[in-house]
């Protein structure tokens, strides 16, 4: 089956061939990296100053993340809402893309001599940047993509992100050698990479620019502000996934399992280099087999998908999620944290995929693809939230991280449960529907 539009479809992904740069080098490898090794030289161990309360840098970082993930979960409902109502979709998209990619250029200034609480506002509105744009960029998707062809369009973004982001960490990596090899001052190949991610992030954002077509307005003539119809568009969003069994399972199992995999993702060279004493080189480079396996995961679950549905391929990817942590948690060696990492590879990719183009299936025939989608991504920003803090606050209790690790099994099998919850729902339904024509015709 041949997808349709390939200028525009293939224009849309590109967007996450921009911004998946903030995801890997800023949320995952170099950034959390950098962080770590910045803070622990200027206040001489991993406890920090951050105006005026003392706690782990570690634990910061989880907390600055929750933050910004709380604020656009705010932010989301009322600015999906109105660039549905006021048809303007893309120049939310093209604000947040300018508002991240500039506070990542930002982050060349964070040496051992800044401020760590103006870092700290630059990672902050880079998250939210991030995440601003990707609301306005995933409502899209139905309207480039026929509900059957949703999962491989979903998956194809998937794989642009993880293509272009591999591509950008290797030549961050080559900066990092080829600074050591010269001598050269052990925090400027970061820094220039953080310049980088900004300008691959702005430049390749202009072709979504051009490629994706204008979004209409539901709403002609609007009667209230920008606020109040943004919050009538989010109550009715809100009514109509109540009135939606399956959609409204699946996303209260979306929204368990979120902050597993979210957690798990922005941890995890934190995890490394704290419990395992792995190098930082080691672990950039073990991140990059990462994005590289999860072009495989998206695709191979999207075509799993096609065969045995969706729900079936979610409750496995998130049985593997289970079996993750569980292993991550007895780890000992770096061996087995590069085989894990292969692991959470194949099911990253999957369960991203699978999750956007489940939820954009599930939705109805609508023209408010933004607001229904600022739902979505709100549900996802508050399980980070939830995930995140959790994270950090069980880490700074225990002082261990393996123990925050464990815990995030239960959310995991929380959402399994919502996930076949849908799945038998959905069942029933189809169930119910084929016995009622059988009725009709027999009359």
């Amino acid at each position: 089956m041949s997808i349709p539009n390939k200028k525009v479809v293939n224009g849309w992904a590109m967007y996450d061939w921009a911004n998946s740069v903030y995801n890997l080098v800023i949320t995952t490898t170099f950034f959390p990296l950098y962080f770590i090794s910045i803070t622990n030289a200027e206040f001489g161990g991993d406890v920090v100053d951050f105006f005026g309360w003392k706690l782990k840098n570690s634990v910061l970082y989880d907390y600055a993340l929750a933050f910004a993930y709380l604020l656009i979960a705010f932010a989301m409902p009322i600015l999906g809402s109105i660039a549905d109502t006021r048809g303007n979709k893309k120049n939310f998209l093209r604000f947040f893309t300018y508002l991240g990619g500039l506070s990542c250029m930002a982050f060349f200034t964070f040496t051992t001599n800044s401020s760590l609480e103006l870092a700290v506002l630059y990672f902050v509105l880079a998250t939210v940047g991030y995440c601003g744009g990707l609301v306005f960029y995933n409502s899209y998707l139905p309207e480039i993509a026929p509900v059957e062809l949703r999962d491989r369009v979903s998956a194809r973004g998937y794989s642009f992100g993880y293509i272009g982001s591999v591509l950008l960490q290797i030549i961050g990596f080559a900066l990092v050698l080829g600074f050591d090899a010269m001598k050269l001052p052990g925090d400027l190949a970061p820094r220039i990479t953080f310049l980088l991610v900004g300008l691959w992030w702005i430049g390749f954002a202009q072709i979504p620019f051009v490629r994706l077509p204008k979004s209409q307005p539901s709403i002609e003539n609007h009667k209230g502000s920008i606020f109040s119809d943004g919050f009538a568009e989010l109550k009715k969003v809100y009514a109509q996934v109540r009135r939606m069994p399956v959609l409204k399972r699946f996303l209260r199992g979306f929204f368990f399992y979120s902050m597993g995999v979210q957690t798990v993702m922005m941890v995890a060279t934190i995890f490394g280099l704290k419990e395992l004493k792995m190098p930082q080189t080691n672990l950039i480079a073990c991140v990059v087999i990462i994005q590289l396996v999860a072009v495989l995961g998206a695709w191979g679950m999207a075509r799993l998908s096609e065969r045995y549905g969706n729900f079936r391929i979610i409750m496995l990817t998130v049985l593997l999620w289970i079996g993750i942590c569980l292993a991550a948690y007895f780890m000992t060696t770096q061996t087995q944290f590069y085989f894990l990492a292969v692991g959470v590879g194949l099911v990253m990719g999957g369960i991203q995929s699978l999750s956007r183009s489940t939820y954009a299936k599930l939705i109805p025939e609508t023209r408010d693809t933004a607001s229904f989608f600022s739902y979505y991504d709100v549900t996802e920003k508050i399980s980070i939230v939830i995930g995140l803090f959790s994270f950090g606050y069980i880490e700074h209790l225990t002082g261990d991280m393996r123990t925050s690790v464990l815990v995030l099994t239960g959310f995991f099998g929380i959402g399994l449960l919502w996930v076949f919850s849908a799945l038998q729902k959905q069942r029933s339904l189809a169930a119910a529907e084929k016995s009622a024509a059988y009725e009709t015709e027999t009359i």
